[in-house]
């Protein structure tokens, strides 16, 4: 059960970031940007001393959800990088 509900939380931290961002994501792609966020959000809690979230919890869900709009960020601002100027 375990494996199963991080994929189920990887994929509600995923929608949430989607959109707040804006972006369309189908289920599989919100698992795994919940996924990275949750990873990309524990580098950053812990570069600011805080706490690592190792449990369910509201705390555990906005450092994952942070973390995937930084991630998304990230993507947009790589994929900007690439587009010509018009």
């Amino acid at each position: 059960m375990g494996l199963l509900a991080w994929i189920i939380f990887g994929a509600i931290a995923g929608w949430i970031a989607n959109a707040l961002m804006g972006t369309r994501g189908g289920c599989f792609i919100n698992i795994i940007i919940g996924i990275v966020g949750a990873f990309v959000g524990g580098l950053i809690m812990s570069w600011l001393g805080g706490q690592p979230v190792m449990q369910f919890s509201l705390r555990s869900l906005a450092v994952a959800v942070l973390g995937a709009v930084v991630f998304l960020g990230i993507v947009r601002a790589l994929r900007g990088a690439g587009q010509p100027a018009d």
